[in-house]
């Protein structure tokens, strides 16, 4: 049996957190078994204590632990283990991490490393979507470095352009620029943060689309040049460039669109000899025109919600093309069944600009109930690092339509019970709320738009400020009594806020 077409016994997961255990349960149930890698952060992590194996790979910075390649490697060999799965983030779209697996005789589960080389670059990608009849936004087909001449592509596009780093992501590199007397000053910016963020300081332009929608094509390809496309993500609700709230379908994509998207996500596949899972990401304007954006060469965050219309483990289906089987249905057997929507629970203050907000999870308890997934891998007690990524959970729901997965989800997050940290549980119940969100037109200008802390502090009624005032005094009085000493030494604000949440309670 070829390299190419063997049976995988072992897979290291060369990830950690959520993504690890979700990988590491779908090998369970296909009977491979699995070796964990972890920083020294991670030692006491859920995915370390779900594998049958798991190597220590270096301190908590993830320079010194998950992005050693060498480590990892060497871990492979430690344990016997024949293959590889990358997650998403960390190495998952470095085509070095890639051919080193393949050259040490292990299986990558991903694409080939001549594809993420490709779409890794956006420029090289979008020639790539352009030669196959892609629509492109318009703008540059070429890296910039001279600010005259990106003034003079500007002029013609119109304002408000948009400056990218061609190697960018997560919005790091990008810089809208409204008026041609700042082109200058942000091109700069630009330039400079991505040599920063990626090394590499290539940027180059396009229009800039003002109120886009983010819609993904989720395509699944085999190395016997079978591919097809399993429907699209509606991921438009971001803050900073990156997303917060995920669905499938998209209410706004008809079945002609998403044809003609999906068709054109596998030209954008094929174009780079794609094989295994992938994600075209497309803009799509006010007048439902898409345009081509970028290609992610791994498994996406939001990948449960077609996994939840689809019927389909995304991750057995990428080990089974990696051990060279071909696919095992096509595009005509695929079909939209319902409606899913998935929440990123963060560790994220929504009242002060989303910053991260670590600490220790002195409660934790899952919602539960029929149509309802939490991919996570915390547990009470524990401590969400610093050096990570503060993800928590992905909530996920199922439901026969929209509207009853919408329902579902505010359901699941009501009871979703997490105590010690703040979290964007809130901001999610206020966005499915919005009537922006139910009625599908909200864009990726939603926070912008729509959101400020006050939103997440309804107002109290008389009467509740009346009992809580009341109550506060009473405790506040009692607090003093008991522990006999001055009052300057009490809060009376702290015994305010916990005699609230009591009063609230027994209300």
């Amino acid at each position: 049996m070829s390299v190419s077409n063997r049976k995988i016994r072992k897979i290291l997961v060369a990830n950690r957190g959520e993504i690890a255990l979700r990988i590491m349960r779908s090998a369970k149930e296909m009977g491979i078994r699995t070796v964990a890698i972890y920083s020294e952060a991670d030692r006491e992590a859920l995915h370390v204590r779900y594998a049958d194996e798991a190597v220590c790979v270096g301190p908590p910075p993830s320079s010194e632990s998950y992005l050693r390649i060498d480590r990892i490697l060497e871990a492979c060999r430690q344990t016997g283990a024949d293959a590889v799965h990358p997650g998403y983030g960390f190495l998952s779209e470095n085509a070095r991490f890639a051919r080193a697996v393949e050259e040490a005789g292990l299986i990558f589960i991903g694409p080939s490393p001549e594809s993420i080389e490709l779409m890794g670059s956006k420029l090289a990608a979008k020639e790539a979507a352009q030669k196959h009849g892609v629509p492109l936004v318009p703008g540059t087909a070429e890296a910039l470095t001279d600010v005259e001449q990106g003034k003079r592509i500007a002029r013609e596009i119109g304002y408000p352009v948009l400056i990218k780093a061609s190697a960018g992501g997560g919005g790091k590199g990008m810089r809208v620029v409204e008026k041609e007397e700042d082109f200058a000053e942000q091109m700069e910016r630009a330039v400079s943060e991505a040599v920063s963020a990626f090394g590499d300081g290539a940027v180059f332009i396009e229009k800039y689309i003002g109120s886009p929608k983010h819609i993904e094509i989720q395509v699944l390809g085999d190395r016997h040049g079978n591919m097809v496309y399993l429907f699209e993500r509606e991921c438009s609700v971001q803050r900073r460039h990156q997303k917060v709230i995920e669905e499938a379908p998209s209410a706004v994509v008809d079945e002609a669109m998403r044809r003609a998207m999906g068709e054109a996500a596998v030209r954008v596949a094929k174009a780079c000899g794609y094989y295994n899972a992938g994600t075209v990401e497309f803009i799509v304007d006010e007048q439902r025109n898409f345009y081509f954006l970028e290609m992610n060469t791994r498994l996406q965050v939001e990948h449960p919600v077609t996994e939840m219309i689809t019927g389909v483990d995304l991750v057995k289906e990428q080990i089974r093309i990696a051990e060279g089987y071909p696919l095992s249905f096509t595009q005509d057997e695929l079909a939209i069944n319902g409606h899913a929507i998935e929440v990123r629970v963060y560790a994220e203050d929504p009242r002060n600009n989303f910053l991260p907000n670590v600490g220790k999870l002195l409660s934790y308890e899952r919602p539960q109930g029929p149509g309802v997934r939490v991919d996570d891998a915390f547990e009470a007690g524990m401590q969400i690092p610093i050096y990570y990524d503060p993800m928590i959970a992905k909530l996920i729901v199922h439901a026969k339509n929209r509207e009853e997965a919408i329902a579902r989800m505010l359901r699941a997050i009501s009871e979703y019970t997490i105590t010690g940290i703040a979290t964007t549980l809130d901001f999610c119940a206020f966005a499915l709320r919005h009537p922006s969100f139910v009625d599908g037109s909200f864009d990726t200008n939603f926070v912008k738009k729509y959101f400020t802390p006050e939103v997440l502090n309804p107002a109290l009624s008389e009467e509740e400020l009346q009992t809580a005032a009341a109550f506060a005094t009473h405790l506040w009085a009692e607090q003093k009594q008991q522990s006999q000493v001055p009052a300057g030494n009490i809060s009376p604000n702290g015994g305010v806020k916990r005699s609230w949440k009591i009063a609230r309670r027994n209300a």
